[in-house]
Parts: C-alpha cells; sequence; structure tokens
C-alpha cells in the first residue's frame, strides 16, 4: 500500500514507514478487484475501493440479513480489517501466525500496537499442568 484513505474520504500518505507495504492477495481476489475497478464507475483518484465498494457491500449485506436492529448493515468497510487480523491469528480455521508476521501483515510500526489490539487473541502459550509436566520432563 502506497496510499491510505481515513474516515473523512481524504487520500494521503500511509502513517508510517511501516505502513507501506505489498498487501500478499491470492490470484481469485486479484481478478476480482480488476473486474471490480472495470464495472465500478470511475473516481477521480482511480481507487478500487471508492464510495460505490461501500454502497455495494450496503447491499450484500441487506440481502444477506447481516444487519442491525434498524436494519443498516451491520459492518463498516474497517472490520473486514479486523477479521483479517483475527483470522491470521487464530488456531481454529485460521492462520496462527506468530505476533511479528501479523504486525507486519497489518502494517504496524509497533508490535505493541499489534499486541494492545490483538493480544487477547494469540493462543495462551499453557496452563500449569503444561509447565509441571514439561518441568517433570526436563528434570528427569
Amino acid at each position: 500500500m502506497r496510499q491510505r484513505a481515513d474516515r473523512y474520504k481524504a487520500i494521503g500518505r500511509p502513517k508510517s514507514k511501516s505502513s507501506t507495504s505489498t498487501v500478499p492477495l491470492p490470484p481469485d481476489v486479484i481478478n476480482a478487484l480488476r473486474e471490480w475497478k472495470a464495472a465500478c464507475p470511475p473516481g477521480e483518484e482511480g481507487l478500487v475501493c471508492t464510495y460505490h465498494a461501500e454502497a455495494a457491500l450496503a447491499t450484500v449485506m441487506k440481502a444477506a440479513h447481516v444487519v442491525d436492529g434498524d436494519g443498516q448493515p451491520k459492518y463498516a468497510p474497517h472490520a473486514f480489517r479486523h477479521f483479517f487480523a483475527s483470522w491470521c491469528i487464530k488456531d481454529r480455521g485460521g492462520r496462527e501466525l506468530p505476533p511479528k508476521q501479523v504486525q507486519h501483515l497489518l502494517g504496524h510500526s509497533s508490535i505493541v500496537m499489534t499486541l494492545d489490539t490483538y493480544g487477547h487473541l494469540f493462543r495462551e502459550a499453557g496452563d500449569r499442568t503444561e509447565l509441571a509436566e514439561a518441568t517433570r520432563l526436563l528434570l528427569a
């Protein structure tokens, strides 16, 4: 990523040097983004994800009944960033990546930011039973 958009739809440079990154995408996603960009009304900035993409996402969520009590889309686009982070971290059905790799993928300038935000999702190192067994084996 070489640029970012904020919640006010202002385009600018990434927040930090570590925020400039290459986002790994599988071929299916790249093809879908190319198709979307070709079909999407062009914007001044030439972006793939625009207001139109957000509106299309809202339409899909409403059709899928992924809505709040007022019938509005339940998730904003930024929620998918959190989903991605969680998927990278979780062990059941996820990728179970180490914290430093998740930090890199998210473009966080510090591991502290990654762990403060997502630390609760990383698997615990073990409990006292595991520690006792490891100690027993070490001293055996």
